[in-house]
């Protein structure tokens, strides 16, 4: 028997964006270069969270060149996971995948998860680090620990919850009602979508830790803040309710 050959799929890519003058034009030029080559069409979304130091103009110079690639802006700062929120809103393709913008894997990891993605059937593939000790002690404690939580309370274990690779079928997407807006946003939307009978496949990936830039997804107000919201949001992540699909195209920033 011959395989079938699944066409190209048309993929919005999402890229959160704080302070990355450093990293997004890189990040933007190597999208680019891997969606060309595994979609038939794709949108490039970056969501500039209140940036000060020239990020936005460096993407709006990267957008005026390439149609393809769109700059949605907050006014005020409204961490992670609003921009996502943001970002997802604004996308119209058929799969939908977040990366960060400091480039934390090979782009051209998108053909291999479109593969696992329909091999698999699997309405999510989210990534997960093959080695996390390149992040340094602390934070690969840190990650450990809170991956544990997320299993215990929510009775899925997940090896890197909180990896910024989530490739997902725009059903999917439209289904979870997201509410986080902190750093939480990566477990509401497995958790959420697991327990609405989603099916979720993991994929390793080789992990490259940041080189230029300053992150700050583990400083104590964002552990705070996911501590605070997992509180507030563990009993709707626990029992969701399938949201009424979009209208396409929505978004809550000004562009």
């Amino acid at each position: 028997m011959i395989a079938p050959v699944a066409p190209r799929p048309t993929i919005s890519l999402v890229i959160p964006m704080f302070n990355e003058a450093e990293n997004i034009e890189h990040a933007i030029a190597w999208s680019v270069e891997a969606l060309e080559r595994h979609a038939r069409d794709y949108e490039v979304i970056v969501v500039d969270d209140a940036s000060t130091d020239g990020s936005a103009a460096l993407v709006a110079t990267a957008a005026a060149a390439n149609p393809r690639v769109r700059l949605l802006r907050h006014p005020v700062n409204r961490k992670l996971g609003a921009s996502l929120r943001t970002g997802f809103a604004a996308a119209t393709m058929e799969l939908v995948l977040y990366m960060d913008a400091d480039l934390p894997f090979d782009p051209d990891e998108i053909g291999r998860a479109v593969r696992a993605l329909e091999i698999t059937g699997s309405d999510m593939v989210a990534g997960y680090r093959h080695d996390r000790t390149a992040e340094g002690f602390l934070r690969t404690v840190y990650s450990y620990v809170y991956n544990f939580i997320i299993g215990l309370l929510f009775g899925w274990p997940h090896r890197d919850i909180n990896f910024s690779f989530k490739l997902m079928r725009r059903e999917l997407l439209d289904a979870v009602e997201l509410r986080s807006e902190g750093s939480l946003i990566d477990a509401e939307l497995v958790v959420k979508a697991k327990n609405l009978g989603f099916v979720i496949q993991q994929l390793g990936l080789d992990y490259f830790p940041r080189t230029r830039g300053q992150s700050t997804l583990s400083s104590p107000g964002v552990i705070l803040k996911i501590l605070r919201e997992l509180a507030a949001l563990s009993g709707d992540m626990r029992h969701p309710r399938r949201r009424t699909p979009p209208a396409p195209g929505g978004g809550d920033a000004a562009r």
